[in-house]
């Protein structure tokens, strides 16, 4: 519904921001669809299903890690995006684009795509049972391989660390090119026109409180998640195993969970933030009923007329 609001043109936004919040919205329903159902549902609860085909269970974890960086990715994207269209008046005219926007979009899912094909080279089967493959695990002579120890590290700091750091930077910059802007403008304006309406600074106002709360949303619920890699080290990527009162293990799931719930709430962040796709929010959800009921006004007036 997200997706299709946004596409539909009406909620007050440019294409070039349109763009850049429906690859996010996309790369959420990717994580919820490969992350959450695919893998920690049906893989999890039909283990002798074929999705338990190691070739099969490769490619969804796989995708479970494309997934994810997409959608913290494109968080940053539209993070720089902001950044640039609120702290460079010269630049923004190039950058802030609808066709800039799709060129980001498409390098950032290409470059994912390609930098996740070592997760392949990091599972194995896990059994075999009448001559198939079953299952993944971890293929423990590539995670302690000296190309495997780096891919760990590197694979943290592309999807976490890197993006904190961007997100923190550019929202830091953002902040003070608005309250520097906020006062100059304020001591244009002068004291009698203080308390008068200003467009230009609602909107950005609006812009802004859009911006925090999913760079704020991203970084609070990712954060259990970074802290415990770092600490333990493990490639949270394996079924359930080991001692789950470890305080290690519950660190470490819990923080797969909370970052899960990243990619539920930046619909209601939307709505909460921006009073116009509320309205064609309600739009789209009444839409089927007000079709239904034009259908049954036609078929009632083709039976009159019988």
């Amino acid at each position: 519904m997200t997706i299709v609001t946004l596409i539909r043109g009406n909620c007050g936004l440019s294409k070039c921001i349109c763009i850049h919040i429906v690859s996010m919205a996309t790369g959420d329903l990717l994580v919820m669809i490969i992350n959450v159902m695919m893998f920690q549902i049906f893989s999890y609860h039909f283990p002798h299903s074929f999705l338990s085909h190691t070739p099969v269970c490769k490619f969804i974890l796989y995708l479970t890690g494309v997934s994810l960086d997409l959608a913290v990715w494109f968080t940053v994207s539209f993070t720089f995006d902001r950044f640039i269209i609120i702290c460079s008046q010269t630049f923004k005219t190039k950058y802030c684009t609808e066709r800039t926007a799709a060129l980001v979009i498409t390098m950032v899912s290409i470059l994912t795509f390609i930098k996740n094909i070592p997760i392949l080279l990091a599972l194995e089967p896990q059994q075999i049972i009448n001559k198939l493959w079953w299952g993944c695990r971890v293929n423990l002579a590539f995670v302690s391989s000296p190309f495997g120890t780096v891919y760990i590290w590197f694979y943290s700091i592309w999807r976490v660390w890197l993006p904190f750091t961007l997100i923190v930077l550019f929202n830091s910059l953002t902040v003070r090119r608005v309250l520097v802007a906020s006062r100059v403008r304020r001591r244009l304006r002068g004291h009698s026109s203080e308390n008068q309406s200003d467009s230009e600074m609602e909107n950005r106002r609006n812009s802004i409180i859009l911006l925090f709360t999913i760079s704020g949303s991203f970084i609070l619920l990712w954060l259990t998640e970074n802290v415990s890699f770092v600490t333990t080290r493990v490639m949270n990527i394996n079924n359930y195993r080991g001692d789950r009162t470890a305080p290690a293990y519950i660190a470490t799931e819990t923080g797969a969970v909370i970052k899960l719930l990243n990619s539920c709430i930046n619909t209601f962040i939307y709505a909460a933030t921006q009073r116009k796709f509320r309205e064609e929010l309600k739009k789209v959800l009444k839409y089927p009923w007000i079709l239904i009921e034009g259908l049954i006004k036609n078929e009632a007036k083709t039976s009159v007329a019988w």
